[in-house]
């Protein structure tokens, strides 16, 4: 039976997406699923949440498929956006925000672009007028 797994980013450099996405997400960088090309995050539980995949093409501007992590109250979203950014995360200068917008758009340290979701706001006035969620 087909299953869907887990996301995979595309990265160049292994170690140290491994070390923003791992504190990012409280996540462990699993030993038994690692190599020069590859690195899987794992949650407590061992269940695989994340793959980073050695790659040499640049990230996209704006991915059709990029992650979206929650968050419960817009004081846990803020919070969220300053500790990511303290790890290394960027605010791109993204234009396409709508009027009231549940999610704050960021970057990596590599470039790819990901939202931090305010879920007492969801869904965004982009959502609710129709606009597909892949067009954030």
């Amino acid at each position: 039976m087909l299953r869907l797994g887990f996301p995979v980013v595309g990265v160049t450099d292994l170690d140290r997406a491994a070390a923003f996405w791992s504190a990012a997400l409280h996540l462990t960088v699993s030993a038994e699923w690692a190599s020069a090309q590859w690195r899987t995050l794992t949650a407590t539980d061992g269940t695989r949440v994340l793959g980073l995949m050695r790659s040499d093409s640049p990230p996209e501007p704006r991915p059709r498929v990029h992650l979206d992590l929650l968050v419960d109250t817009t004081a846990e979203q803020t919070a969220e956006v300053d500790r990511l950014t303290a790890l290394g995360a960027t605010l791109p200068g993204w234009d396409d925000y709508p009027a009231e917008p549940d999610f704050v758009v960021l970057a990596d340290p590599e470039g790819n672009v990901f939202c931090v979701v305010d879920l007492s706001r969801a869904p965004s006035s982009s959502m609710s007028e129709g606009a597909p969620i892949l067009e954030r």
